[in-house]
């Protein structure tokens, strides 16, 4: 399996979007509970009906995309092909040598940010992303091994963690999380997202602090 995984890695980006395209709309027309909840938090979202239709096909892509993200070598740069937009904000915040606390939820291809900072920035500081191991013990090592890149380190998500996050910030290093993950019982806060109450996590205000 991780012999065919590292294969598709292998392919050009847009052939990956192709096929990712396709298993989008196969997965959409397959599950009527996963076509009920896309199309409740699209029209939450307040998303047009073509814009709706447009997000079954990107869904599948970032799948797909991911595979490239993940198991491409380590030495095969992906930051060459970015546009940028506000670069000069984290020069400024480097310059600066405070440390910087960068926050994307589970939206698009969250995984390139962290990969793409490491590969433009990571000589003057590089980043530690949280992020939650996979319970399966097969995913789990995939995972550490796929995001084993150079100036980019991995902090688990608990209190370790934490710990180890902070230490990188003192040190006027990058710190990379996803806001949107749920924190386990007790340690989270309800906040309004999209007209509903959300069980938060409040980690990023704690450590910008």
């Amino acid at each position: 399996m991780e012999w065919v995984l590292g294969w598709l890695a292998r392919r050009s980006l847009r052939s990956l979007h192709a096929l990712g395209a396709l298993l989008g709309w196969l997965v959409w027309l397959l599950s009527p509970s996963y076509r009920r909840r896309l199309h409740a938090n699209a029209a939450q979202a307040g998303l047009t009906p073509g814009q709706r239709r447009r997000s079954v096909a990107e869904a599948g892509k970032m799948g797909t995309e991911g595979l490239r993200l993940w198991l491409r070598p380590p030495d095969d740069p992906i930051a060459d092909p970015i546009e940028w937009h506000g670069a000069h904000l984290i020069d400024d915040a480097l310059r600066a040598g405070r440390g910087l606390l960068l926050l994307t939820p589970h939206l698009g291809s969250f995984e390139l940010s962290a990969q793409a900072y490491a590969e433009r920035w990571g000589r003057l500081k590089p980043i530690t992303v949280l992020y939650r191991p996979a319970r399966h013990p097969a995913l789990r090592a995939l995972q550490e091994r796929a995001r084993a890149r150079p100036a980019l380190a991995t902090a688990p998500a608990d209190l370790g963690g934490v710990r180890q996050m902070l230490r990188a910030l003192r040190r006027g290093e990058a710190v990379g999380l996803l806001p949107d993950q749920v924190p386990p019982h007790g340690q989270g806060t309800s906040a309004p997202f999209f007209g509903r109450p959300a069980y938060s996590m409040p980690l990023a205000a704690r450590l910008a602090l």
